[in-house]
């Protein structure tokens, strides 16, 4: 008689050892993917408050902790909500923020939860407790040679049914799976330093050959090297920082810096999950490699975010650019002979439109002044910011095909789960930001009812829900009530007027926002019965 382990490689050695796990494995094993990342988020966020606080500014205005926290958070959650004027910041703590929006991109945050889920299946594989005895099928030994068995035990009071046709094909299959995480780490991370690569020495090249914005540089007191690097890792992973305080408005005429940013944003978020599926068929055309083909038509198995099938490529590609069109045409109807678009050629204002639209989505990079924008085009940002990145049209055919093929278990034990009927959707959740958010403002917006509007209020909400960062901004001219306060207008977002509560607020909600693809499906118990 010989003991099998309930692994897919069996050993016929009955003296085995257990393995022991350490703590940190067993909570990289075990811990929910929603609380990895904001553990995550939070020691970044941390990490880079105390980084920027130790640092010294390029002026002698000194950001106070809240706002150096406030920033160190709006650049790991890819938001770009600033409450301080951005030529404040040094050199040294400029390059501290380009390592806190790379760390915080959705690429490479999928990089590393593949990385973990690799590790996750590993530890799987090869998990054995030689303590308990069920862990254990007793097998005579004439049925090694056997090609297939069926055994079933109960362990822990849950009935585990294991079926194995043939030892060499599961241990096979795993290693496969295993080769495909592995290689599949290799192409994002290879997606991602290519893009980076290319975006740096175009930005680089057009700045030096382009004298217009090497001078903003150069007044500005910029370096050439640490702006490109910001520059490009905020604009891929749709964060919208720059270094300037104009954002994006300074080089509005350099038309040609504008086109090299518009495909970052795109294949840095929306457009992510189609451009490495199509960089996984083109290699699996020339390699011929198994792992490829495996992750083309089992992405699900794959447990990674970032793969899908082609049908759902396609609608998404559609729906991103079926979108974008639309954007323009509104914002081009909408301003393109207004004020916003003012001293600016017919050229400048097509790749003016392009880009700006393009940014409306995620990246929040600007080049028009938003608190003159008309109120129509201020509503259709908001909603165009609402939507996440993975936001796609599907006919109705192909979702109820999609439906049919889940796991009839995994529903029921879905209905049954208390916390998560008790979820809000995403909608109740952001009206209780806003409403909190007007009691805490509550005093400005009786005094400052120009500046301080539910509307500019809800946009700037929504922008920080939506990891863009769009703001309307404030302005000393529109006050009704004129003080002996002394007022100097400042190139930070609306929210850098707002008191400590205000602030602290908007924080949780660039966190629930940089999280919310885990919240995309609450509120479903909520229903009206008639």
């Amino acid at each position: 008689m010989n003991y099998f382990p309930k692994k897919l490689s069996l050993t016929t050695s009955s003296s085995l050892k257990p393995s022991m796990s350490s703590f940190l494995n067993y909570i990289i094993s075990h811990a929910k993917p929603f609380w990895l990342q904001l553990c995550y988020f939070l020691f970044l966020s941390t990490i880079g408050y105390l980084a920027l606080k130790a640092l010294e500014p390029r002026t002698k205005h000194n950001p106070n902790d809240l706002n150096l926290f406030f920033t160190s958070v709006s650049a790991i959650t890819v938001s770009s909500m600033s409450t301080v004027e951005m030529e404040v910041f040094s050199n040294s703590q400029l390059i501290i923020m380009t390592f806190l929006m790379l760390l915080g991109g959705d690429v490479l945050v999928s990089f590393f939860g593949l990385f973990i889920q690799r590790f996750k299946f590993l530890f799987k594989q090869n998990k054995i407790d030689m303590d308990n005895k069920d862990n254990f099928v007793v097998v005579n030994s004439r049925e090694l040679g056997s090609t297939n068995f069926n055994t079933s035990w109960d362990s822990n009071n849950e009935k585990i049914t294991l079926v194995l046709e043939s030892f060499n094909n599961s241990d096979q299959k795993g290693h496969l799976k295993y080769n495909c995480l592995k290689i599949l780490g290799y192409v994002v991370l290879g997606y991602h330093v290519i893009i980076h690569a290319i975006g740096l020495v175009l930005v680089t090249m057009y700045i030096t050959l382009t004298p217009s914005a090497k001078h903003v540089l150069e007044s500005k007191g910029l370096v050439l090297q640490t702006f490109s690097f910001f520059v490009i890792i905020s604009t891929f992973s749709n964060c919208g920082f720059i270094p300037t305080n104009e954002n994006m408005i300074v080089f509005r005429k350099n038309s040609g810096l504008l086109l090299i940013l518009i495909p970052q944003i795109f294949l840095g978020n929306t457009l992510f999950s189609p451009s490495l599926r199509l960089v996984i068929w083109v290699l699996e055309r020339f390699t011929k490699k198994k792992e490829y083909n495996y992750m083309l038509n089992n992405y699900k198995e794959m447990g990674f975010d970032g793969l899908m099938s082609s049908k759902e490529c396609w609608f998404l590609v559609g729906s991103v650019f079926g979108l974008y069109m639309l954007q323009i045409v509104l914002f081009s109807a909408m301003e393109w002979s207004s004020e916003v678009m003012e001293g600016m050629g017919s050229y400048e204002k097509f790749v003016g439109s392009l880009f700006q639209t393009a940014n409306l989505r995620h990246s929040g990079e600007s080049i028009v002044d938003l608190s003159i924008v008309s109120s129509a085009i201020l509503v259709v940002f908001i909603i165009m910011m609402y939507l996440p990145p993975c936001f796609s049209y599907l006919p109705i055919g192909y979702q109820q095909k999609e439906k049919l093929d889940d796991n009839d278990k995994t529903k029921l034990e879905e209905k049954k789960n208390i916390i998560k009927n008790m979820v809000l959707s995403q909608l109740t959740y952001l009206s209780i930001f806003v409403i909190v958010i007007c009691i805490t403002e509550r005093k400005s917006l009786k005094q400052d009812p120009l500046n301080f509007n539910v509307l500019n209020i809800v946009f700037e909400v929504i922008s920080a829900y939506g990891n863009v960062g769009f703001s309307t901004g404030y302005s000393c001219e529109r006050r009704l009530i004129k003080t002996k306060e002394y007022c100097e207008d400042k190139m930070y977002g609306f929210v850098g007027k707002w008191s400590n509560g205000g602030k602290a607020m908007l924080i949780l909600v660039m966190l629930f926002g940089r999280l919310k693809k885990f919240n995309l499906h609450g509120g479903k118990a909520w229903i009206p019965l008639s």
